[in-house]
C-alpha cells in the first residue's frame, strides 16, 4: 500500500543516533502502530520489543539478524522480519526510506 488513510500521526519525531535515524509514529484506529522514517548511512544496532517487519521503501541496507553469522543485503522494495525482544545490526549503505510494522 502506498498510503495510509484515516490515521493519526504523532508530531514528535523519534530521533536516534544523533539524528542519523529518524521516524514518525503512525497510529491506526485498530490500535496498530507503524513508524515511517529515514536512515542516513552508518552502522547501527537496534533492539526490538515486539516482532517487527521492516520494509525498505528505497535505499540499500545490510542486516545481521539474531543468530546469523553473515550480513544480508536488503534493497528498496524488499523487507525483513525480526522477532520480539531481539537485537539486530544494520549497515545503511545509502539514504534509506523505511516503514516498520510492530506485531503482537
Amino acid at each position: 500500500m502506498s498510503k495510509f488513510e484515516n490515521v493519526t500521526v504523532v508530531k514528535a519525531a523519534n530521533v536516534y543516533f544523533d539524528g542519523q535515524v529518524t521516524s514518525r509514529t503512525v497510529e491506526f484506529a485498530s490500535g496498530e502502530k507503524k513508524t515511517l522514517g529515514i536512515m542516513l548511512p552508518g552502522e547501527f544496532k537496534f533492539s526490538t520489543g515486539k516482532k517487527e517487519i521492516m520494509e525498505i521503501l528505497s535505499g540499500t541496507v545490510e542486516i545481521l539478524l539474531p543468530g546469523a553469522s553473515a550480513w544480508q543485503t536488503v534493497k528498496g522494495g524488499e523487507s525483513f522480519e525480526v522477532g520480539a525482544n531481539a537485537v539486530f545490526g544494520i549497515k545503511v549503505l545509502s539514504v534509506t526510506d523505511y516503514c516498520c510494522s510492530y506485531l503482537d
